[in-house]
């Protein structure tokens, strides 16, 4: 299970490995936490008390340090992963539920008339669809998109990326999700 990084503010930053939390814990560098302890790192025995050191990792971290301001203008890389998962895994065109192997990242506006490769301009289609629309407009194809693309929030992202997200992980990531996100549903 990975911990989901925060700058001091509260924004999501990482996922990190419970060790590589550990070397923030033991630097000092956590400022705050949320949620049950859901790993404990135990080390060496201290000389001076004879205590084993023990480290308990929270789920989310807050780290201490300044925050970059081109952090609050990110807008997140886009992979067919977190396409198929901000679409749900439905076609844009047909409707239907698909396995992500069945899947294509579909270009609204075809990148050989122009279109980029973007969160706008993406949507998930089934291998069917797809096929059908080819290099044209979906008007063209006289095909009707059920759903429109969106560009995800930093919070959605975390959840997009597919890590397994303990429910402290999630509460706190939707808390932030706009409720018209399809994540919600």
């Amino acid at each position: 299970m990975d911990v989901l990084q925060l700058d001091v503010s509260g924004r999501p930053q990482a996922w990190i490995t419970p060790r590589e939390a550990a070397i923030l814990y033991a630097s000092d560098g956590v400022a705050w936490t949320l949620g049950k302890t859901f790993q404990v790192l135990r080390g060496g025995i201290q000389r001076a008390t004879g205590l084993q050191s023990r480290i308990e990792v929270h789920p989310i971290i807050a780290v201490r340090g300044a925050i970059p301001s081109r952090a609050w203008r990110h807008t997140p890389a886009i992979t067919n992963h977190k396409l198929f998962v901000r679409d749900r895994g439905i076609c844009a065109y047909c409707g239907g539920h698909f396995d992500f192997d069945d899947l294509t990242r579909e270009h609204i506006v075809p990148v050989s008339r122009g279109g980029v490769d973007s969160w706008m301009n993406c949507i998930t289609a089934c291998r069917g669809c797809n096929g059908h629309k080819a290099d044209r407009l979906p008007e063209e194809a006289h095909m009707t998109l059920l759903y429109l693309p969106y560009v995800p929030s930093l919070h959605e992202d975390m959840i997009l990326r597919g890590r397994r997200i303990v429910v402290d992980q999630m509460d706190f990531l939707l808390a932030s999700v706009p409720r018209s996100s399809r994540l919600h549903g």
